[in-house]
């Protein structure tokens, strides 16, 4: 994931909707120890509310929305698979609401975002070491292609996708790589740019380079309802439940739900 660049933008304040969602995965580790993990991160994408009052400054925007396909009935005694964890809220998430075994895996090119628009030089997976440290999570980290996920040679009864396919350039193929690594009965929780065309709609939008985002010529695509429902059956998922289509800052985003058969 790379932008064009133009002036280097400040880091923004964290704000109190990404607040409410770290709320959900409170850490409450000591007031010392917070704002040691949270210092020793330049950059952080997720806000994780480390202790009491201490966040870490996460630049992601108004997530709460997700929470809603993340209750812990959907993790109790299941593998996970987070694809794109960035700095693993979302895994450390599931592990939290009972997840048995959770993977997380990144390309890590977001370090090349993050110099490009903000000229911080961020270390890979730094916020994900740092909080798995703090807490004594468990969740297993790889640095990996989310083309690549079927080299884990690993079924996953929960594939977590946020903000990812709306990112890469062939959606069928990253979709059928998701569906491949489902087990019987699976499902990919996924989140990704939706599209302000009637949700009936049949078709994908193929945006221009930096029209969705200033300068980020990355976002490819805007999924309406039958269109993702489309993809969904062209992978062999038939099972397709659009859970929300929501308006975020303007910008239109789709959560879906996309089951294996049994």
């Amino acid at each position: 994931m790379s932008i064009t660049v133009a002036a280097l933008e400040l880091i923004p304040e964290t704000s109190a909707a990404e607040q409410l969602v770290a709320d959900a995965y409170a850490i409450d580790a000591s007031i010392e120890d917070a704002a040691r993990v949270r210092d020793c991160v330049p950059l952080w994408f997720h806000t994780f509310a480390l202790a009491p009052g201490v966040y870490t400054r996460g630049i992601a925007r108004d997530h709460g929305y997700r929470l809603a396909v993340l209750d812990p009935e959907r993790f109790a005694g299941r593998s996970v698979l987070d694809v794109g964890a960035f700095d693993g809220f979302y895994s450390f998430l599931a592990e939290r609401r009972g997840a048995s075994r959770v993977v997380a895996v990144d390309n890590e090119q977001y370090v090349d975002w993050v110099a490009a628009r903000f000229g911080v030089q961020l270390a890979p997976a730094a916020g994900f070491h740092a909080i798995a440290q703090l807490t004594g999570s468990q969740v297993e980290y790889r640095q990996m292609d989310g083309f690549a996920v079927r080299d884990l040679k690993e079924r996953f009864d929960v594939v977590l996708c946020f903000g990812i396919l709306h990112r890469v350039t062939d959606p069928i193929a990253f979709l059928q790589t998701l569906a491949d690594v489902l087990a019987p009965g699976g499902e990919i929780v996924l989140e990704t740019y939706g599209s302000k065309l009637d949700a009936d709609t049949p078709a994908i939008e193929l945006r221009e380079p930096g029209d969705v985002y200033a300068r980020d010529d990355f976002t490819y695509w805007g999924f309406p309802a039958e269109g993702l429902r489309r993809l969904g059956r062209t992978v062999g998922l038939h099972n397709v439940e659009v859970v929300d289509e929501v308006l975020i800052d303007g910008h239109p985003r789709i959560v879906a739900l996309m089951r294996a058969a049994t």
